[in-house]
């Protein structure tokens, strides 16, 4: 590692502190991804060798502590447990864990999970061999890397659509507006779109009705196209009426004028 530079070499010992790889092998994913740590976490979990890495039988032993009794299924019980597990005592997280936390929901869509708050045996094991996870302090250390892979675009848009299956109630189309509202703060919050709240009061105000998947997909967009003193917003565009409804709802509360944000802390 002589022959690196300084700041490959602490490219280096970022990505073994986080993965628990050797030097050898974090070296060979930065060459591979140009010394792009994201990237180079990406070659490491992609890799069949990782899906290997992590013993069934240990993972078993996980499951076997946090599934319900009853119905053979891990529910909010076992998330808290886990949870608690993961920051135990002994242990220093950045990010405190718990079952509302949003990195939660990323561990959720690794794991492909049907229901918000249930992990089968086949999603629970099968989301932590595709992460390289064996043990807790193995989901310990990879911690910052789902947290870092909100600030992808690409991976935020595909949890962001996930979320709207995971978390609607079974055999649902719509998902309920109170959980829409929570889920619309947890995911914002991470993307900083400063209309959120605003957003979330129009529905509570004017529609007071479950959202659909369309409306639910149309919202990023908006958030992403949009600036947010909506100066580019384009009232013939194809938005689903009710993102119409709320620039209107905006303009009537005076919290728009000629394209400028007025006082958002009303």
């Amino acid at each position: 590692m002589n022959k690196l530079g300084r700041g490959q070499r602490d490219k280096v010992q970022q990505f073994i502190s986080i993965t628990g790889s050797s030097e050898k092998v974090a070296i060979q994913a930065l060459k591979s991804s140009d010394w792009q740590l994201e990237g180079a976490f990406d070659i490491f979990y992609s890799q069949p060798k990782i899906k290997s890495f992590a013993g069934t039988r240990h993972l078993e032993e996980l499951y076997s502590r946090y599934k319900d009794p009853f119905t053979d299924m891990i529910l909010a019980d076992g998330i808290t447990l886990l949870c608690n597990d993961i920051q135990s005592a002994d242990y220093i997280l950045i990010w405190q864990v718990d079952p509302q936390d949003i990195v939660m929901l990323v561990v959720s869509w690794h794991m492909k999970a049907a229901t918000m708050c249930e992990f089968s045996k086949q999603e629970f094991i099968g989301g932590l061999q595709s992460l390289g996870i064996d043990s807790l302090e193995k989901f310990r250390e990879r911690l910052p890397f789902m947290h870092s892979e909100l600030k992808d675009e690409q991976k935020f848009r595909e949890i962001y659509n996930f979320a709207f299956g995971w978390a609607k109630e079974k055999g649902q189309k719509s998902l309920a507006l109170d959980t829409a509202i929570g889920m619309w703060q947890l995911l914002f919050a991470e993307r900083k779109w400063p209309l959120v709240e605003h957003w979330c009061q129009f529905l509570q105000a004017r529609h007071n009705k479950a959202i659909s998947r369309d409306t639910w997909s149309q919202l990023l967009e908006f958030a992403r196209i949009v600036d947010p003193a909506l100066s580019n917003y384009d009232p013939e565009g194809a938005w689903p009426y009710l993102i119409d409804e709320f620039v209107d709802y905006l303009a009537e509360n005076g919290m728009m004028q000629k394209g400028k944000l007025c006082d958002w802390s009303l």
